[in-house]
């Protein structure tokens, strides 16, 4: 073999050589990357709620720096609102909560001290404090903390460290203690509804529906307070409006509640704002709201006749058909009518003035 053959075969060779020694320490660090992964894992706190232990959580409590605190518990197959107030709790709401708890997961370690507490908003008087209870059994109790680009700040009660979490939607745990509340109070088909009626200090409206045709009396109060004869027919009522106000109660919901300290002026609505009542056919119910005071803004306080007592806000989209007057159901005037009108006014008001 010639020598310069030879020179070629020996740099092949050790090309080899460098190409498996490479492969080799390549292989060795990821099988070293991938054992100090698993023990990082396996040396991380156990946060772990299963999909079974979901659904025999009985209690849970979220206190939180920037809002009430609030529980809620179990009663049987329901969930209630025990504080800060005693309460139906809002079903959807809760199940969220519920199927994001089996979601949470600690993934990797920050600090194994508490000295970053305070750096990582994870101090008792900063933190999100969430504790679930299965019986008497403390299924979870987790800190949570400041969010950044890193992940979700999270720390084990009864442990030092800060951890990332994942799986946690904040806003799952930082509603406000209202929206943890059942807040559905009326719910029909408008198609169903047969009679209708609104009585406030102006009077009552009474309406109808004779198959697909609304009609509908009105009885104005007078001075003493006392109600009228009612209307014989009603000849500019538009039944669209009708169809407005129906469209505003049949999936009526508060937006916030009052309590016993509120002025309500619940105790005399027809001096306050006025009652709501509706009626479905084939008796499938009554409804009756009773609106009140304003709350806040233009929102009203109310309540539903026959219900738990429930003090609630409601919006003035809903609660202003209560304070109706008949106008608001009668038949918008088209623009070219009131030209006419307007301009057969003027006229008159001319020839008055030529007269003099």
């Amino acid at each position: 073999m010639k020598t310069e053959h030879k020179i070629y075969a020996a740099l092949v060779i050790l090309a080899l050589l460098g190409v498996g020694v490479f492969l080799t320490q390549k292989k060795q660090k990821e099988h070293l990357a991938a054992h100090s992964a698993t023990a990082a894992t396996a040396d991380l706190p156990k946060v772990e709620v299963t999909k079974d232990d979901v659904e025999k959580i009985t209690k849970i409590s979220i206190k939180n720096a920037d809002k009430s605190d609030v529980t809620l518990e179990k009663k049987g197959d329901a969930w209630e609102v025990t504080k800060p107030v005693s309460a139906k709790a809002h079903p959807a709401n809760v199940r969220s909560l519920l199927d994001n708890l089996k979601e949470l997961k600690l993934k990797e370690v920050i600090d194994r001290t508490a000295a970053t507490y305070e750096q990582y908003e994870l101090t008792d008087e900063k933190a999100l404090h969430l504790v679930a209870h299965k019986g008497e059994e403390k299924a979870l109790d987790l800190y949570l903390g400041k969010s950044g680009s890193r992940g979700q700040m999270a720390r084990v009660a009864g442990q030092d460290g800060v951890y990332i979490v994942g799986g946690y939607s904040s806003y799952l745990y930082t509603r406000e203690a209202k929206n943890w509340r059942e807040n559905s109070i009326l719910k029909f088909e408008d198609e169903n509804v047969i009679q209708a009626s609104i009585e406030n200090k102006n009077g009552l409206i009474s309406l109808s529906k004779n198959g697909d045709k609304w009609a509908g009396t009105y009885a104005a109060r007078n001075k003493l307070g006392k109600l009228g004869a009612p209307s014989t027919k009603w000849e500019k009522l538009d039944e669209s409006k009708v169809k407005d106000m129906l469209r505003a109660f049949k999936s009526l919901g508060a937006e916030d509640f009052g309590d016993e300290k509120s002025d309500t002026g619940l105790d005399d609505p027809i001096e306050h704002g006025g009652v709501v009542t509706i009626k479905l056919k084939d008796n499938a119910g009554d409804f009756t709201m009773k609106i009140g005071k304003r709350a806040k803004g233009q929102s009203r306080y109310a309540i539903k006749e026959g219900g738990d007592g429930t003090i609630y806000v409601l919006s003035s989209w809903s609660a202003d058909w209560a304070l109706a007057e008949p106008s608001r159901f009668e038949k918008t005037e088209k623009k070219d009518e009131k030209k006419g009108d307007d301009a057969h006014d003027e006229a008159a008001s001319h020839t008055d003035h030529g007269d003099e």
